[in-house]
């Protein structure tokens, strides 16, 4: 058969409908079919995809892998096709599922509070979001969007910045009471420092000192592998942090965090992108609207405390 001949979006609903109902029988009266029609539409799939999808019993249907893979594949595209549909109409409003990934210090400190003002606003819109601090492969993971904090690396990905965030030595009030406050970067010499431990983090803190950035070597008796573990190690009182304000800010407010060597801060800046695939325009308007609104909150400061609007941007 020709490719131009074959209803691929037909089969992909037959096909969805099977694994929905569990079987052919009751696939076939949802859809006003008959069983043999839903049956041989499935079986001519799986010659042309020259695959298994589904192995069959009497009493149930198993997704082989490869059915897995292409009933979830499916889902997605026929998802963007009633969206593609209800977008062309004049009243339509964005409207579909929305898979978020997020590091872990944005995602619970945000992302998180921020979803259900989000939700409220557009009610034809679920989030599903996970909170984690790999670095996914969209399609791999069929995320919509990344919420990613830091450089970004080269790739086909669409890129669109919605903060950015200074970066800031903290610690906590006992831990400073306990070992002193540092008023000079020499006075780290003797300082407890929490440090990372993950191949691409810098072993040295930079200082503004005499109008120039002068990078002063680190180490210390507690490393880790992520700022969640540096952060908690800083509220119990482990020693000094260098971290983001888009993560700690709320521990500043609170004074559960305090700020040290501010004078000699250089003003590094870490930047927070939200990571799509696309091209141009080409972006279902969920995924847009969600975005757009994101962007909007975090660089108004809405989620900021008024005392720590020097921070984000």
């Amino acid at each position: 058969m020709a490719r131009q001949e074959i209803n691929r979006t037909a089969e992909m609903e037959v096909f969805a409908r099977v694994v929905e109902q569990g079987g052919f029988s009751s696939a076939a009266r949802s859809l006003r079919m008959t069983p043999s029609a839903v049956s041989k539409l499935v079986a001519r799939l799986e010659a042309r995809l020259g695959a298994r999808l589904v192995n069959r019993s009497t009493r149930k249907l198993i997704l082989t892998a490869e059915g897995q893979t292409f009933h979830e594949r499916s889902l997605r595209v026929l998802a963007d096709l009633d969206e593609a549909e209800r977008a062309v109409a004049a009243s339509a409003a964005p409207r579909g599922r929305v898979r978020v990934n997020a590091s872990v210090p944005f995602g619970q400190h945000y992302l998180l509070p921020l979803a259900p003002r989000f939700l409220a606003e557009h009610p034809e819109i679920q989030l599903d979001i996970t909170v984690t601090d790999q670095v996914i492969d969209l399609m791999d993971e069929r995320a919509d969007v990344a919420i990613r904090v830091g450089p970004m690396r080269a790739s086909q990905l669409m890129a669109r910045k919605i903060a950015q965030s200074r970066m800031v030595l903290v610690a906590s009030p006992a831990y400073l009471a306990r070992a002193g406050t540092p008023a000079h970067p020499d006075d780290l010499d003797g300082q407890e420092l929490v440090t990372f431990n993950f191949a691409r983090h810098c072993d040295s803190w930079g200082f503004q000192i005499d109008g120039e950035v002068a990078f002063r070597p680190v180490h210390g008796r507690a490393e880790v592998g992520d700022g969640e573990s540096a952060r908690a190690l800083a509220l119990a009182g482990q020693g000094i942090a260098r971290l983001s304000v888009i993560h700690v800010g709320p521990d500043i407010a609170a004074g559960r965090l305090v700020p040290v060597l501010e004078a000699f801060n250089p003003g590094d800046i870490e930047q927070i992108h939200a990571v799509y695939v696309g091209h141009g325009g080409q972006l279902p308007a969920r995924v847009r609207v969600f975005i757009d609104w994101l962007a909007a909150e975090v660089k108004v400061g809405r989620t900021e405390p008024a005392a720590l609007a020097q921070f984000v941007g």
